[in-house]
Formats: C-alpha cells, structure tokens, sequence
C-alpha cells in the first residue's frame, strides 16, 4: 500500500520559487508563511466579509477575519499536540511549533477566497452563470471551463489566490511553501470531479499548480483526478468545524436569535458535566458565562481530535480515511458538534434578518456580475480597446491594473473579471452595485 512520507509532506520548498536550505535563522520558513497570508490584502479584506450574518447591526460580530484568526488560534494548538505525539515519526528538521504554524496558515488562509456575503455570495455567483439569458456569455468556453464557473467555490478561489493572483501574479502568487499550500486544500481535486455536495479546491486554471503540489508533497493519487488529503489539513477543517459549530452560536446569543440555555446544554453536553464552575453564576453575565463554557469546550474537543488523528494516522497517510476527524471523534464530542450545526441550520440560519440580507445580496453580485462579465465579454469579441463602448472603458479604468489584457484567453479574461468581485468587501459590494444602478 503506498503511503505518503512526512519528508516528502513537510519539504521547505516553496511554490514559485527555487529551492530553499532546510536551515533557516530567525523566522522558518513557513513562519514565513504565515506572515505572507497576514500582511495580503486579501486576507486584510476578509474584515469586510461575512461569517455568518450579514451587515449585523453590531459590530462586534464576527467576521472572515476574526473567525479565521480564531481558526488559526485553535489549528496551531492541534498542529504543536500532533506534532508532539508523533514527533518519532518527523524529519529533524521539524520541531512541534512547525506543524503548528503550517496548520495556523493553512487556518488563517481557508476562507481567503470567499465572495462577499459568505455562502450566499457563492450561490449567487453559481446562479447567475447558469441563467439561461446569460448562455450566450460562456460560448467559445469548454465544458470545463463553463464548471469552474456555474460551479463557483471559495475553496477553489482560495487556492487561485494564494498559487496566483496575490502579489506575484501568475507567478507563483504568495510563493507559499508547499506543505502550507497542501494544507490549505480541502478537496485536492478539479470541478469535475466534485460529486454530489459540489466541492473542489482547483479550478482548471490551477490545474496544473495542484498537480505539481502533488508531486512535491507526494500525495496518493486516488480515482479520476482526485489526489489524497495533506494529513494536516484534516487539522485545518478540525479547527474550522470547531469554531464555526461552537462560537458562531454566541454571535447567535448576542443578537437574540437563539437563547444562552440552548448553547450552554450543548456546550456541557460535549464536556460532559453540569457544572458552570462559577461561584455564583447568577452575578455573572451570560455573555461571560458562554466564554468560560466555549473555552474549556474547545479543550475538550481539541483533545478528542488529536488523539483521532494518531488512531488514524495510517489512513490518513495511505489515504484510505474517510470523512473528517470530528466525525471520528468519540460519540459525546461527534453527537454535541451535530447539536450545534443543526441548531445554527434550524435557528440562525433561518433568521428573517440574515434570509432578507442574503437575497439582497443575489441582486448585488448580479448587479456586478452583469457588469463586468458584460465588459469582459465586450472585450473579448472587439479586442479593441479604442472600440469599446464608454461604458467598458469605464470598468476597466476601475480595474486599474486588474484589468485584463490583450494576449488573456476568454476564460481568463472572465476569471480577472471574478477575482476582483469576490475580493470586494460586503460593504463595497453593495456600495457599487448601488451606483452601477443609480448613483447617489
């Protein structure tokens, strides 16, 4: 059975970029890494997107920045406790706060190619190209290249971002070592290959980075063109499903959408006790109560994970696991995380609020979408830009140095055209589409 090596998976070479020296002085390499993801602007535009709700009123609410930081906090405790219980099984080069830091950038980066509005910013983007009256926009386009875009995924986005678009443009993008790109993916697999739940992390354009990455990593290679998992970013989606079923609910609290009691139960059940450790609970908040119960709650479940991924870790090196690490997790920390997801799906995410703001925002992305795949598609027949409508001009002089140019395919044309709509904030999103409609 082949299996994959740690050597191979935690090589200090980066993509885009010759070979590095295992030796490093000050920060490593994939400390690196994580300050790369930091200090791009399109991590920094993630404090402009949704989480889960909408344009909330408060702003204390979480966003894609504070929850992916959040996500790291949580992914670099499991990556340091892995890395101590299988620290016989790691090249000498690598030392517990190594896997740490790859799994908190692989965190920090896993929503970094989400449109604005969250999920429903992708429907909306999905949708829109499968309108029949927008057909006539995707001829000239192959099959697959109609996929990656009635098909649209933040995870495939996220990797264009991260191997392509953010600073060094279609040359090697971040420049991010490969053990942290790997991380990052959680379906190492193109469109076609997405199945039912429509999920894949590689659009065509990257086609070719991901199969490098494979080869890099020394990823099993399964069915089709699907490879196997990085075994970290099983760490990585841990750490998200952690935070997204247990602290989105406190948002949750905090706007009234669902009571604390419903959350403390579920928090206690995963910890397996009714105590609320406090003297005399009824002086202390609620707030402050929910906090003490999500700390010690992720403590528990931070537990349960890293001891699932050392029962499993065969399978996971040989590819052969199936599903995810909380799945795998004893019953009390599977069965309370399944509470919590159903409550966010039968409650929050059926909040009137969120339901109106969401449909406001299909009219926003359609608004944009019409726009600039309008102007791309313009462009892409004249290939004359002194014979483009006023209009055109105008996006591509919004553009700026984003517009696309002369030698740019129509599928890439239009993939210019994307990036720079799923990189606008919510607040910027709607912004625009309000004066592409009727300025103000």
């Amino acid at each position: 059975m082949t299996k994959m090596e740690w050597h191979k998976l935690l090589t200090t070479e980066r993509h885009g970029h010759k070979a590095l020296s295992k030796d490093e002085f000050g920060r490593s390499h994939f400390h690196k890494d994580h300050d790369r993801i930091v200090f791009s602007g399109a991590f920094r535009k993630l404090g402009g997107k949704t989480q889960v709700h909408p344009l909330a009123k408060y702003d204390h609410i979480h966003n894609r920045l504070i929850h992916s930081m959040e996500v790291g906090s949580v992914g670099r405790s499991l990556g340091i406790r892995v890395a101590e219980e299988i620290k016989n099984d790691l090249p000498e080069w690598i030392a517990p706060d190594d896997l740490g830091i790859i799994v908190q950038a692989a965190c920090l980066a896993h929503d970094i190619g989400n449109p604005p509005f969250g999920h429903a910013g992708e429907y909306a983007i999905q949708d829109w190209f499968k309108r029949p009256d927008n057909s006539a926009y995707l001829s000239g386009l192959t099959d697959l290249q109609k996929l990656d875009l009635q098909q649209f995924e933040g995870n495939a986005q996220g990797f264009r971002i991260l191997s392509q678009v953010e600073y060094h443009l279609n040359n090697g993008g971040l420049r991010l070592t490969y053990p942290t790109l790997g991380a990052s993916l959680k379906y190492p697999w193109p469109a076609s290959e997405s199945g039912k739940k429509g999920k894949f992390s590689c659009f065509q354009s990257e086609h070719r980075i991901l199969q490098e990455l494979a080869n890099k990593l020394g990823l099993v290679a399964l069915e089709g063109n699907k490879f196997a998992r990085h075994p970290l970013s099983y760490l990585m989606e841990a750490s998200d499903d952690i935070c997204y079923a247990l602290i989105d609910l406190e948002d949750a609290v905090e706007l009234q959408i669902i009571e604390f009691a419903e959350v403390r139960d579920i928090f206690q059940a995963i910890q397996g006790t009714q105590s609320l450790n406090f003297e005399d609970s009824l002086n202390v908040s609620s707030g402050r109560q929910l906090s003490a119960l999500r700390s010690a709650t992720i403590g528990c479940i931070v537990d349960a994970v890293v001891e699932t991924f050392v029962k499993h870790m065969d399978e996971i090196l040989s590819g052969t696991f199936k599903g995810d690490l909380i799945s795998a997790c004893p019953d009390t920390i599977r069965e309370g995380i399944k509470r919590a997801k159903n409550l966010a799906i039968n409650k929050v995410f059926m909040d009137v609020q969120k339901t109106e703001t969401e449909i406001g925002a299909y009219a926003v992305l359609s608004t944009l979408l019409e726009t600039y795949i309008g102007a791309g598609f313009e462009f892409h027949q004249k290939r004359d830009r002194s014979a483009l409508t006023y209009r055109t001009k105008r996006v591509f002089d919004l553009m700026g140095g984003e517009a696309p140019t002369d030698n740019m395919s129509q599928y890439e044309i239009y993939q210019r055209m994307v990036d720079t709509i799923a990189g606008m904030t919510d607040n910027y999103a709607s912004y625009l589409a309000r004066q592409i409609s009727a300025p103000s």
